[in-house]
Formats: C-alpha cells, sequence, structure tokens
C-alpha cells in the first residue's frame, strides 16, 4: 500500500502508530513468547542434562538455514512488494525473484548437510535419514515463511497473527507428544521443525484467498533477483558473523564447562532469546515496513526513528529492569529450580540486550536502504569484537564472561551507532 506524504506526521503521531502497531501484533507476540516458554520448560524438565543446550543448539541450526532466506529473501520481499498492487508485473517479478533464491538457499543447506554431517549433526548423535527429514522440514518453514512475508508486505497483519499463533501451538504440541511417547531429546526435536513446517497449509490458502500468490512467470526477471539478492549479502554477513558465531560459542562452552554447566547459560540465554523474539516480532511488523515505505523521506524517516528510539529506550530499561527484580523467582519457575544458580549471569546480559535493542534499532535504516557494504562491515566488526571479548573474558571469568563480552560488545556497537547515525538522528 503506497504511503501517503501529503501531510508530515507529528511526532506523537509517529509514536502512535508504532504503539498501534505493537499492540496488533500483539497476540502473535505473546504465542510466541508462550510457546518458546513452554518448549524450554519441557525440555529442561524431561529432556534431562543438556536437554535445554540441544534444544537451543537445534534452534540454532535451524538459524543456519533458514537466516538467507528470513534475514535476507523475505527482508526484501516486503520491503519491495508493500507499496505494489498484487496483480501488477512488478508485484511477478519480485514474487517470482523470492521463490527463485529461497530455492537456491535450500539447495545450499542440502550441500552443506552432505558435506559437513559430522559438524552440524555431531551433537545430536543421529544418522543420514533424520538430516534428510531435517531438510525436509527447513524447506516447509521457509515456504511458510516466504508467505507470511507476502501477508506482511499486503498488511494482513489479522492473518499474520492467526498464522504464528497456530505455529506456536503445533511445535509445542509435537514435542509434548513426542516426549510423552517416550522418543529421544533429537527426535523430539524434529518432530517440533515438521509440525511447524505444516503451518504452510493454511497460509497458502489465505494468500490465495487474498489474490496475493498470482501466476508468475516460468522465467524470473534478473533486475529483481539481482537487487533481492543485495539482502541476502546482508543475510550472509548475519549468518557467518552472528548464527554462526553464536553456533561455535556454544560448542566452546559444552567443551569447556560440560553440557550441564552449559545449562545455567543457556537459560540465561534462552530467557534472552525470548524477549528478543517479542522485540524482533514487534519491529519486523510495526517498524521495518514502515521504514521501508520511508526510504526516500529523510524528515519523516528521521521523525519516525528518533521516535522508537526513545519509546525502546524507555520500554526496554523497564521491561529488562523487572526481569532482573525477578530474577530469584522467574528462572526455577520457567526451567526448574536447579536453574536458580544462573542468575549471577544475568546482569550482563540484560544490559547487553538493552543495547542490542537500541542497536538494532538503529541498523534498521541500512536495511531498508539496502545499504549492503556498509550492513555487511558493521556484522563483521560485531563479530570480530565478540570473539576478541571472549577470548580475553572467559579464561579470566569462566561462564561470567560470556554475558560479560555480550554486553561489552553491544554497548561499543551502540555507542559507534548514536555517533555514525547522527545525522539521522538530529
Amino acid at each position: 500500500m503506497p504511503v501517503s506524504t501529503s501531510q508530515p506526521e507529528s511526532r506523537s503521531m509517529v509514536a502512535a502508530r508504532f504503539l498501534r502497531g505493537s499492540v496488533g501484533s500483539g497476540v502473535a507476540v505473546g504465542a510466541r513468547t508462550a510457546g518458546a516458554l513452554l518448549l524450554n520448560k519441557l525440555l529442561a524438565v524431561y529432556g534431562g542434562p543438556g536437554g535445554l543446550t540441544l534444544l537451543a543448539h537445534f534452534q540454532n541450526l535451524m538459524a543456519l538455514f533458514t537466516t538467507l532466506p528470513n534475514d535476507g529473501v523475505h527482508v526484501g520481499v516486503v520491503k519491495y512488494l508493500a507499496p505494489l498492487r498484487p496483480n501488477s508485473g512488478r508485484y511477478r517479478a519480485w514474487l517470482g525473484a523470492g521463490l527463485v533464491l529461497n530455492a537456491g538457499a535450500l539447495l545450499l543447506s542440502g550441500l552443506a548437510l552432505l558435506l559437513a554431517p559430522g559438524q552440524l549433526l555431531g551433537l545430536f548423535g543421529t544418522g543420514a535419514g533424520w538430516g534428510l527429514t531435517l531438510l525436509l522440514g527447513l524447506g516447509l518453514l521457509t515456504a511458510y515463511a516466504f508467505v507470511g512475508a507476502v501477508l506482511l508486505a499486503a498488511g494482513r497483519l489479522r492473518a499474520y497473527v492467526g498464522l504464528t499463533v497456530l505455529l506456536s501451538a503445533l511445535g509445542v504440541g509435537a514435542v509434548a507428544g513426542a516426549l510423552g511417547l517416550g522418543w529421544s531429546v533429537p527426535g523430539a526435536l524434529l518432530a517440533y521443525l515438521l509440525a511447524q513446517g505444516l503451518t504452510v497449509l493454511p497460509a497458502l490458502v489465505l494468500a490465495r484467498r487474498a489474490g496475493l500468490l498470482p501466476s508468475l512467470r516460468l522465467r524470473p526477471s534478473r533486475l529483481a533477483v539481482r537487487q533481492l539478492g543485495r539482502f541476502l549479502l546482508m543475510a550472509v554477513s548475519v549468518l557467518l558473523f552472528s548464527k554462526a558465531v553464536d553456533f561455535g560459542l556454544r560448542e566452546v562452552l559444552i567443551r569447556q564447562f560440560s553440557l550441564a554447566q552449559t545449562d545455567l547459560w543457556q537459560a540465561v540465554a534462552k530467557l534472552s532469546d525470548n524477549y528478543t523474539m517479542v522485540f524482533s516480532a514487534v519491529m519486523g511488523s510495526a517498524y521495518y515496513p514502515r521504514l521501508a515505505a520511508l526510504s526516500g523521506q529523510l524528515g519523516q524517516r528521521r521523525r519516525l526513528v528518533r521516535t522508537v528510539l526513545v519509546v525502546v529506550a524507555a520500554a526496554a530499561a523497564l521491561g529488562l529492569g523487572l526481569l532482573w527484580l525477578l530474577r530469584g523467582w522467574l528462572l526455577p519457575l520457567l526451567f526448574t529450580p536447579s536453574f536458580a544458580a544462573a542468575g549471577f549471569l544475568l546482569a550482563p546480559q540484560l544490559l547487553g540486550d538493552w543495547a542490542k535493542f537500541l542497536t538494532w534499532t538503529l541498523l534498521f535504516q541500512l536495511t531498508a536502504q539496502a545499504q549492503v557494504g556498509r550492513y555487511v562491515a558493521v556484522q563483521a566488526a560485531s563479530a570480530a569484537l565478540l570473539a576478541g571479548l571472549l577470548a580475553l573474558l572467559l579464561p579470566r571469568y569462566g561462564l561470567l564472561g560470556a554475558p560479560l563480552a555480550h554486553a561489552a560488545r553491544f554497548g561499543l556497537v551502540l555507542a559507534w551507532g548514536l555517533w555514525y547515525f547522527r545525522r539521522e538522528l538530529w
């Protein structure tokens, strides 16, 4: 839907629009959060020692294979489809390009599993059949995410919310059923992925009924593929300098501190993942589409970024501060009583996450304007900074070194971001 530019919005209007969009996605965010919390609880209670770490490692593995579509193709699809009508030629071109690039990303996933099964799947102790089923589940989940991006670009927030609720319910239900039947943790995790992937079926029905999936040409637009490909380059940087770094960090901690000890760090990291998911969902549905639509309007874009930055800073400080106050009650509730011992890791994690949220709010501008080189450079520098901080802090502080490195990393990147985007803010 084209954005009207006839009447500039005041700061209060911008804040009201952002808050309305945030509340509008609240049901989806609540469903995803509730599902994640239930999943954590199931694996902490019934997964045995290291069950929570295996869950996080599996979700990180999923992220390695879905980052290119989700943080690349689908981000570009939302940007380019948002102002277009579904029956236009340009709409069909972007849609076809998205399908081609998603197929390419899935092919790369298959090659990675074929060439490096030990490095990727070794912790799960599974065979080739498990890997093939994993690839099937990843394909279904990628297809669902693509259709979800199409719905989001068209402003079909209600349909998107409904699908998100279904996705969460299917995933949790599959894990509960599998563990109840006595399946191993790797088997239960595979059931979780496949159940979530089945959400693609109702997603396709909703998108077709809304007329958002018109017939496509056999030959996709080369221009559209090239332009969407720029977003893929951004996603490659996220894959290499974020998801892969997280994957490697967990393996380092497992080797140094054992699965059971790593569970303490993982509990704090999973708590962080849950509210970070809330933040990402809100910003992805209420902030990024609007920012992308205003990419050519500096005044309104500046007002939007500045207002959202203030709202995020205040809301995140309040929410994270409350989590800190409730830590002695919250960790045993979300996991098991033994996880109360992880409380000493929480303060630096919360501080780092506050800085991370503000940093991401700023960096969304690079994504919305498709500034590929700068985005990749920031991701690479941030990953290198984390690696250096971990090498310095882990030997000295042990397990506490991981959240300390996280806090220092995003504190420094936030300081750089406020300086770099100063003209966009003031």
